[in-house]
């Protein structure tokens, strides 16, 4: 990726470092569900035990790609939030780990967008994404 002409806007900037944020809350998340499943159906030991057999389906899940990709309680609430009002037409950021890039949305059922990278370079068709998976704002 090339080094843009112009800096981001501020608002962008501010939701990209918020992502990370975002992600380590999912993880807290994902703690804090798996300690209520073993506070539940768990052993009747201490509580000792119950956080580190918490700690430990936690990490497990942490290692499946797949719970780890759709497992996002906070970030997935947030994206919502914050996409809520895009409408065929609107222009939005498609904020990612590696940076942020214009994208135009071209349609929207639901949960899901379709996207349209503004520029050259991008692909012939858009890119259909769940609202509750990216963060575009």
């Amino acid at each position: 990726m090339t080094t843009p002409l112009r800096t981001l806007p501020a608002r962008v900037v501010r939701w990209s470092r918020l992502a990370r944020w975002l992600r380590a809350a999912d993880a807290v998340g994902g703690f804090g569900v798996t300690w209520a499943a073993v506070q539940a159906w768990g052993p009747g030991a201490g509580p000792r035990l119950h956080a580190l057999l918490a700690l430990a389906a936690a990490a497990g899940a942490a290692c499946v790609p797949f719970v780890r990709r759709r497992f996002r309680p906070v970030s997935g609430l947030v994206a919502l939030w914050v996409s809520r009002r895009l409408a065929p037409g609107a222009a939005a950021w498609f904020i990612r780990p590696g940076g942020a890039e214009r994208v135009l949305v071209t349609g929207r059922r639901g949960l899901r967008l379709v996207i349209f990278p503004v520029g050259a370079d991008g692909p012939a068709e858009g890119i259909e994404v769940r609202r509750t998976r990216v963060l575009l704002v």
